[in-house]
């Protein structure tokens, strides 16, 4: 990892080092756009040939039922089926929370106005599952969904070698309800749920992280067809902000962890002392060697960097620029500076929470904005599965009340069809 110290930095070194996944020649999303294009002219046909060339199996379908999923389910031990169940719970538990009815608003004498939400009726999960298969990720697009009650869950993940899922994907399937998976991947998996084939349904929304090649094929989507996307999550990254009371041991196994996602992957080390850089080097090198995806992990710590700074104001400075998914306070005095968090997707608090805890079970959602997009985006929530509709009612009274200002506005707008709406109404001559 190079190293970099904050007062050495200028503005453009900053907006240089906060910069990733970036496509200036534009390279990944014209191999996604020729994706998006086969699958769009030949559906399904496309999805086996993909299948083919990318996950190097032949399907015979493009789907696994619910028989199907329960015979593959039942290799999962009692313990991991335990271990599902807790994340499960907890997930449910801290999503449930969000659904509140929200109060009626009388804005003046007569005039009440209200929101009530509903569900999205066809939302599409993708649940990435190459180099890793993550379960966990499909408890976490899946529950908000149930949580909504969108009305169809389609959900898409690429088929193993054996031209089926995971075990543990699944169990979290009969967990959730949810009697199909799709096998489809990458960005044809986004095309397929975008316009639909044979098998498919088209949704309203697409949700689920995946590389650069899935976040752009989400990208392209939201800009050219009428279905939205969660976000853009592209390839994990995760910030950690440590001091001189942080344990070098810790923060080295907290960079590793995001390390091992990919060689995509981000870890950034923003620390108080050079002191503290060098604890932490050292540290990665030892737990690097015994990692089993070390050659992964290893190609994305190289690829990261450590910035040095004077102190953890400076440090968050550099944090709010960076915008990471994940940001970790490594410091037993991270009370004094959450206040100062502007951008950021999830945070983890004190030496003693590892971001592993949020990815998994803690309750709160893994499906955060990468690549500078905290800047604008929440992570996944039930809010993301629902839309909120205004609702308005007037009272004769209300009419009375607030008619005129609307009269005036309208005729200053030169919209005399939007005042006459009104005037009819309370025109004394109008039956």
């Amino acid at each position: 990892m190079k190293v970099f110290n904050y007062s050495d930095l200028s503005k453009s070194d900053i907006q240089q080092l906060v910069q990733r996944n970036i496509d200036p020649a534009n390279e990944i999303r014209g191999i996604v756009e020729d994706v998006i294009a086969h699958v769009q002219q030949n559906g399904d046909s496309a999805l086996f040939d993909y299948a083919h060339k990318f996950d190097k199996v032949e399907l015979e379908k493009l789907y696994l039922d619910k028989a199907e999923l329960t015979e593959i389910a039942s290799s999962v031990s009692d313990e991991q089926k335990a271990a599902l169940k807790v994340a499960y719970n907890n997930i449910y538990k801290f999503h449930q929370a969000q659904i509140k009815a929200e109060d009626e608003v009388e804005t003046m004498p007569g005039v009440t106005c209200w929101r009530e939400l509903r569900p999205i009726e066809k939302v599409g999960l993708y649940i990435p599952g190459g180099s890793a298969v993550l379960p966990s990720t499909f408890l976490m697009l899946g529950i908000p969904a149930q949580i909504a009650g969108c009305h169809e869950i389609v959900v898409c993940s690429p088929p193993q070698k054996n031209g089926k899922v995971n075990a543990f994907i699944a169990y979290v399937a009969l967990l959730l309800g949810i009697e199909k998976i799709f096998l489809a991947g990458g960005s044809q998996a986004i095309a397929a749920m975008a316009y639909g084939t044979e098998t498919i349904a088209r949704v309203d929304k697409i949700f689920g992280p995946g590389n650069q090649f899935v976040t752009k094929a989400k990208t392209i989507i939201q800009s050219n067809t009428t279905t939205a996307i969660d976000m853009p999550a592209g390839p994990s990254e995760v910030l950690v902000i440590a001091d001189e009371t942080a344990n070098p041991v810790f923060v080295a196994a907290d960079l590793l962890a995001q390390a091992e996602h990919g060689m995509d992957s981000q870890s950034i080390l923003v620390c108080t002392s050079k002191q503290i850089a060098e604890e932490v080097l050292n540290e990665l090198d030892k737990q690097l060697a015994v990692l089993p995806r070390a050659e992964i992990a290893k190609v994305a710590i190289e690829n990261s960097y450590i910035v040095v700074t004077g102190n953890l104001d400076e440090a968050m400075d550099f944090s709010n620029q960076y915008a990471p998914e994940h940001l970790i306070l490594a410091t037993a005095n991270w009370q004094r500076i959450t206040a100062n968090i502007i951008n950021a997707g999830s945070v983890f608090l004190g030496n003693l929470t590892p971001e592993s805890a949020g990815d998994y079970a803690s309750g709160t959602n893994h499906t955060l904005p990468t690549s500078s997009y905290a800047r604008a985006y929440s992570g996944v929530s039930v809010d993301s599965f629902v839309k909120k509709i205004t609702f308005q009612y007037l009272t004769k009274e209300g009419l009375q009340n607030i008619g005129p200002s609307v009269e005036i506005l309208a005729e200053l707008e030169g919209l005399h069809a939007h005042k006459n709406a009104v005037s009819v109404r309370i025109s004394p001559q109008t039956p």
